[in-house]
């Protein structure tokens, strides 16, 4: 569908939109990393995840976030998947872009985001066995996705905003 380039703001904001998310898979020695956090009084595991920004790229995203929800800088090795949610609970549908990353350097010093309790670095069975505690179910299966092979290369995502600019 073509937008009209006369539109005004209000017919912009009456088109519905999914909640645009990213997630970071991030494997060392056999464990996942994972954060516990506490979600309007529940506490639950996920993988670092959070929110596209306003002029981020998907994958700048996902190393922002996993940055500031674990302490772990990472360096994105591909695209897992991408999965469309609604969350019953709530009734907000999601669009999730899953990466796969290398872990680099850890800040501990580092405060993590509102809400993240603790990092934890979890083998796919104590993941499993937790299944009540995840976030979504888009946990585990962008786990076993990525244990399975499922991987896309990053070049496969193209973002066509303006680079970034450096503050002076």
């Amino acid at each position: 569908m073509n937008r009209d380039p006369r539109s005004t703001p209000s017919e912009d904001e009456a088109v519905w939109c999914p909640r645009v998310t990213v997630a970071t898979i991030v494997p060392r020695d056999g464990r996942f990393l994972l954060v516990e956090e506490d979600v309007r009084g529940q506490i639950l595991l996920n993988q670092p995840a959070g929110h596209l920004d306003p002029g981020e790229s998907l994958v700048s995203a996902a190393v922002r976030e996993t940055l500031e929800e674990t302490g772990w800088e990472v360096v994105p090795t591909a695209l897992v998947l991408v999965q469309q949610w609604l969350n019953p609970r709530l009734d907000r549908q999601f669009v999730r872009f899953t990466f796969a990353a290398e872990p680099v350097l850890h800040h501990p010093e580092r405060p993590l985001d509102a809400g993240i309790l603790r990092t934890h670095w979890l083998r796919r069975s104590q993941i499993g066995a937790a299944a009540a505690r995840l976030r979504s179910p888009m946990v585990l299966d962008s786990i076993d996705a990525w244990l399975g092979g499922q991987r896309l290369p990053l070049s496969a995502l193209q973002s066509l905003l303006p680079a970034p600019t450096v503050a002076a």
